[in-house]
């Protein structure tokens, strides 16, 4: 017995597989963090498409219809911690037509750092997230000219 516990031979057998391990931890989470920002951010993107279309069929005339559509897209974004800066808001033209059963459509884009790393920042180039919303005018609403015709 006393010759099988004599020496320190195998003492620390495997140690040198803790950095490795504390390594897979952190690049587990960094990983685990990255993908929640783009999924929170496709919640982001998709809310504020929502919004900004309800906004802009809801919405007296085409001018009123593109502000309030920009400006609830950019609420809803704040509301979920985005950076309205890194947004692309994509409404339709002045010029379109805006009347009963027209439809709208608007895409909202955000662009997320591929690497986010807590306290520090986005580091690397950016991954568009991106969510379009589609909604009719109503062709029953009073204060708009022309029949339904949906």
């Amino acid at each position: 017995m006393t010759g099988r516990l004599h020496g320190d031979r195998g003492q620390v057998g495997g140690i040198e597989v803790l950095p490795f391990g504390f390594l897979v931890f952190v690049s587990g989470t960094l990983l685990f963090v990255n993908v929640w920002g783009i999924i929170d951010a496709k919640f982001a993107v998709t809310a504020a498409s929502r919004e900004a279309t309800r906004a802009y069929v809801e919405a007296a005339d085409a001018t009123e219809a593109q502000a309030a559509a920009i400006a609830h897209a950019d609420e809803t974004l704040t509301a979920y911690g985005r950076d309205g800066n890194r947004a692309s808001i994509d409404v339709p033209a002045l010029d379109a037509a805006f009347g009963r059963c027209a439809r709208v459509t608007i895409t909202v884009s955000y662009d997320v750092p591929v690497i986010a790393i807590p306290w520090i920042g986005g580091l690397g180039r950016l991954a568009a997230v991106e969510s379009t919303a589609s909604e009719l005018v109503d062709p029953f609403r009073s204060g708009l000219d022309g029949p339904a015709r949906c």
